[in-house]
């Protein structure tokens, strides 16, 4: 395979893994790594370093669509990133000490982990929801967005803001790890444990995994595992892709957007699992 035909396939790769990164939240390093990994035949340490920039292009092009459209909830993301960018800092330290297949074996538990969560739907909605949430009530993170999907404003109550703390630095230490800007689980932290919306959810970690992989990016450089042949057609078409998801969300309704999140995971997680496993 020449030069020019590997940058037109990963860009090609990268540009549906934009899409898919920026509407379900989980930035574009959750199919850019499985690709470079299993179709290319690239050492995932390359990968993850490529997938980190990657992260960062999802964040930049996606999260200023859904800001503008009142779906980010700012205030949450501004909180939540105390946390997860401690745990990045930490994240990419560790992935220097580990063996590949681990960081394999690692994805694909946090991938199959986050699927479970999704599939325990919520019965009451946002506006149903009435436990006492005093840090969110002085952080004043109660929000609402207008759902393009339904023709409503959707009001909603943030609660368990504590717990959403300790679990965003758990994601920072996963995004540090394996360079996937850690949608997969803040996506599951935000709609089960604080009960955003799923939409509220997704948009508002499009916002927040920039900064997180942001604050790994400069370790994975120093230690050489960012290679520009391979980072920029990725970062490329996620830029790209990323710029077409948004346009996509208003017109799906959260419930459709809520199975598509979890299909997603469990196949890359069978997937990645059967790589580490083999070694």
């Amino acid at each position: 395979m020449t030069l020019l035909e590997f940058d037109l396939l990963v860009l090609s790769i990268s540009i549906i893994a934009g899409i898919l990164g920026s509407l379900l939240g989980l930035g574009g390093g959750i199919i850019v790594i499985p690709a470079l990994t299993l179709l290319f035949k690239i050492d995932i340490r390359y990968a993850i370093g490529a997938s980190v920039v990657s992260v960062i292009a999802t964040s930049s092009s996606a999260a200023a669509a859904y800001v503008r459209e009142r779906m980010t909830n700012v205030r949450v993301a501004m909180v939540l990133e105390l946390a997860t960018t401690s745990g990045a800092l930490t994240g990419a330290y560790l992935a220097g000490l580990l063996e590949g297949r681990w960081l394999y074996i690692i994805f694909a538990v946090m991938m199959a982990y986050s699927s479970f969560v999704m599939l325990r739907k919520r019965k009451e909605t946002a506006t149903m929801i009435t436990k006492a949430a005093p840090w969110a009530d002085y952080l004043r993170l109660h929000s609402s967005y207008f759902d393009k999907a339904t023709g409503e404003e959707v009001r909603y109550r943030v609660v368990s803001t504590r717990i959403g703390l300790a679990l965003m630095y758990g994601a920072g230490i996963v995004s540090g790890l394996l360079g996937i800007g850690s949608g997969a689980l803040k996506v599951p932290a935000m709609d089960l444990a604080m009960r955003l919306p799923i939409k509220v959810s997704t948009a508002t970690s499009n916002f927040m995994i920039g900064v997180t992989a942001a604050a790994s990016a400069g370790v994975y450089f120093m230690r050489g595992d960012i290679d520009p042949y391979i980072a920029a057609p990725v970062a490329t078409g996620v830029l790209i892709g990323a710029a077409i998801g948004p346009r996509i969300m208003g017109q799906i309704t959260s419930t459709s957007l809520r199975v598509f999140f979890v299909l997603t995971l469990l196949v890359i997680s069978v997937q990645m699992l059967l790589k580490g496993v083999r070694g």
